[in-house]
C-alpha cells in the first residue's frame, strides 16, 4: 500500500504524561512493517515488506537523538516479512515471511550487522478453509521460549513448533511423538478459519506452575487461550473468546495482542470495528473475561503498544495517520483517552527504547 511514510520515525516519550514529541525521521527506509530494538539497546532491526525485493535491515541507534544509521541490509529470503524477534541469547534475529510462508534466522555480529542466514524453513500443513486468505502457508509471527520457537501461520490455522539450536542458529522439527529423550511438542491446531496472526506468552509460571499462551485469530476475530505446566510445552486444547460485540456484522480483521506488564489484563485490537478490547486474566487458569471495548477514534489500529510503565497504551490508527494515547487503570485494566495524539504517516509498529 503506497503511503507518504519516509521510513522510521523517532519520538521523545514522556512516561509521566504519555505524551509523544515528534523528532522527525530516524532513518529513510522502504516499507518498514515491523521494528524491534535489540536487548542491548544499541541496535534496531526492521523488516522491509516489498514482495520479492523484501529485506531485513540493521541499524545502530544514537541514544541521544534517536537517529538510526544503517549498518547493513540483507534479502529476507522470502516475500513480505511482517515480524521479527530475537532468540534468548540476542545473537540471532528470527524473521517471519508472510507471502512465501517461510521463516528465516540471521546471526547478529558483535557490531550489530546481520550475517548470512543459518536457517530457512517453509511452513507445512493442511490449509485453512478461507480461499482468499488461506490459499497457502502464511507465517505471520515468530517467537521463542527458551530454545523452543513458535510460528503462527495464518494460512494453516496452526502454531508450528521448532527446536532452536543457539550455538548454530538452526531450526529443526520437534521430536516425534514417542521420543524418550525429549518430550515432543505437537503443533497447536486451531479451529478452521481462525487465521492466527500474533501470539503473546505470559512471563513466569503462576502459583499453579502454569504458563499462558494467547493467540490472536485475525480471520475470525478471536482470542484463543492455551496453557501449559511445562516450559515451552503447550497443550493443544484451546478456549476461544470473541473480540466483537454481539450483533456486529461488518468487516473486521483482528490485528494485535499484548499482556499488560502486571499480568492481569490482555488487550487486543480490531480493524473494522476499530477498537481495543480489554480482558481480565484469571490468575489461576488464564480464563479471559471481557472488561471493555474502546474505540480508537480512527481507522485500522494495526498495532498498539503498552509503555514500559504499564500506565499508557498507544494505538496506531494506520489509515488515519495518527497515534492515539490512552491511560491504563492498572487496577481494572480500563482505558481512558488522554486526548493526546500525534500525526505520522501510516503508523504500523512502535518500539520503546529507555534513555537516561
Amino acid at each position: 500500500m503506497k503511503t507518504a511514510s519516509k521510513g522510521i520515525y523517532t519520538f521523545r516519550y514522556d512516561a509521566s504524561s504519555g505524551k509523544l514529541t515528534p523528532l522527525g525521521v530516524a532513518a529513510e527506509t522502504p516499507d518498514p512493517s515491523w521494528v524491534a530494538v535489540h536487548p542491548s539497546g544499541r541496535f534496531l532491526y526492521a523488516v522491509n515488506e516489498a514482495g520479492k525485493n523484501s529485506m531485513v535491515s540493521a541499524f545502530a541507534i544514537d541514544s541521544g537523538s534517536g537517529k538510526l544509521t544503517l549498518l547493513n541490509q540483507l534479502p529476507a529470503l522470502g516475500e513480505d516479512p511482517c515480524y521479527l524477534s530475537f532468540d534468548k541469547t540476542g545473537k540471532y534475529v528470527l524473521v517471519a515471511n508472510y507471502t512465501s510462508g517461510n521463516v528465516v534466522v540471521f546471526p547478529i555480529g558483535g557490531d550489530g550487522k546481520l550475517g548470512a542466514s543459518t536457517a530457512n524453513i517453509r511452513d507445512e500443513g493442511q490449509l485453512g478453509p478461507n480461499k482468499e486468505r488461506q490459499e497457502a502457508p502464511h507465517a505471520h509471527w515468530i517467537g521463542t521460549r527458551g530454545n523452543t520457537v513458535f510460528v503462527a501461520d495464518l494460512g494453516l490455522d496452526r502454531i508450528l513448533v521448532y527446536k532452536f539450536d543457539p550455538t548454530k542458529g538452526t531450526l529443526s522439527p520437534m521430536p516425534e511423538a514417542g521420543s524418550k529423550s525429549i518430550r515432543p511438542q505437537q503443533p497447536i491446531v486451531l479451529g478452521p478459519g481462525t487465521g492466527p496472526r500474533h501470539v503473546v506468552i505470559s512471563g513466569k509460571p503462576n502459583r499453579n506452575h502454569i504458563i499462558f499462551m494467547y493467540i490472536l485469530g485475525e480471520l475470525d476475530s478471536s482470542v484463543n487461550a492455551n496453557l501449559t505446566t511445562k516450559e515451552g510445552d503447550f497443550g493443544i486444547r484451546t478456549r476461544k473468546v470473541s473480540m466483537l460485540p454481539a450483533g456486529f456484522s461488518g468487516r473486521n480483521d483482528a490485528a494485535e495482542i499484548e499482556i499488560h506488564p502486571n499480568g492481569k489484563f490482555l488487550y487486543a485490537s480490531n480493524r473494522g470495528h476499530d477498537s481495543i478490547v480489554v480482558y481480565s486474566i484469571d490468575q489461576d487458569w488464564g480464563k479471559l473475561k471481557q472488561v471493555a471495548d474502546v474505540s480508537t477514534g480512527g481507522k485500522e489500529p494495526r498495532h498498539f503498544a503498552i509503555d514500559p510503565t504499564g500506565n499508557f497504551l498507544l494505538a496506531e490508527d494506520q489509515l488515519s495517520d495518527k497515534i492515539v494515547t490512552f491511560r491504563i487503570d492498572q487496577n481494572t485494566g480500563a482505558l481512558t483517552p488522554t486526548r493526546d495524539s500525534v500525526e505520522v504517516p501510516s503508523p504500523v509498529c512502535i518500539a520503546f527504547l529507555p534513555v537516561e
